[in-house]
Order: C-alpha cells, then structure tokens, then sequence
C-alpha cells in the first residue's frame, strides 16, 4: 500500500510524551479524516523513505501530508485544522497511540522547549508524483 492511500496523514515522534499527546488530540478531533502514524513505527519509517531524502532528518518535528505537499512543523498547523474542519470522514483508521519516553519528557520545561521547537520549525516540501 502507498502512502498516497492514506493521505492526509500526519506522522509525529512516537518516542515524546508530548507528541503523542499532540497526536491524541488530532485523532479525537480528526474523528477517521486522518491517518496518524509515528516516525519511528513501521508504517511511518516506510512512508518517510518514500517522502523524504536518504540524509534528511525529518524527527524535527511533525509533518502533516497530502496529496502534493509535506507541511512540517509551523507550515502544518494551519493546513492541519483545514482537514480536521473540512475533510469528509474515511473509513475507521487504526491509530495506536505509543509513547516510550522518560520522565524527562513530561516537565513543564519539556513542554516549553517542544512548544518552541513546533514554533520555529517550519518546512514545506512539494511532492513528486509517482
């Protein structure tokens, strides 16, 4: 299966408490409109090699994918609340919220520091048809 199949999908660091909290929050207000999956999941690391090239480091932040754009980051949020208000609902997507973190991730500082992160990383990158 393509990854075009499951478009939009959002892919988030499955490894930060926070992400995957971030990443509840869209599967419950996104109600089946999109396919979430993590960056280090099977299905996320073989959607990854078919976007991105071999040397980037796309676990900067959260990526939001369509048909003919990757939003990162900033770029995603607004394009994000465009599909979740406007996208007609799929079939039931399987979602399986993980998060193997430490104790480290869950501080107000960790917070903070995501939060800025999400709000100074920004990337848009166009899609090549397959």
């Amino acid at each position: 299966m393509s990854f075009r199949d499951l478009i939009p999908l959002v892919i988030y660091d499955d490894r930060c408490y926070l992400c995957s909290k971030f990443a509840s929050i869209v599967h419950i207000f996104a109600k089946d409109k999109i396919f979430i999956t993590g960056h280090y999941s099977d299905k996320g690391m073989k959607i990854k090699s078919e976007i991105f090239d071999k040397n980037y480091d796309s676990t900067r932040m959260f990526w939001l994918i369509t048909k003919k754009i990757a939003y990162g980051g900033r770029a995603a949020i607004l394009p994000l609340l465009r599909h979740i208000l406007t996208d007609k609902s799929k079939k039931e997507l399987e979602y399986e919220p993980s998060s193997s973190c430490n104790h480290d991730c869950k501080t107000p500082r960790a917070f903070f520091s995501r939060t800025k992160s999400l709000f100074s990383n920004s990337e848009k990158i166009i899609l090549r048809e397959n």
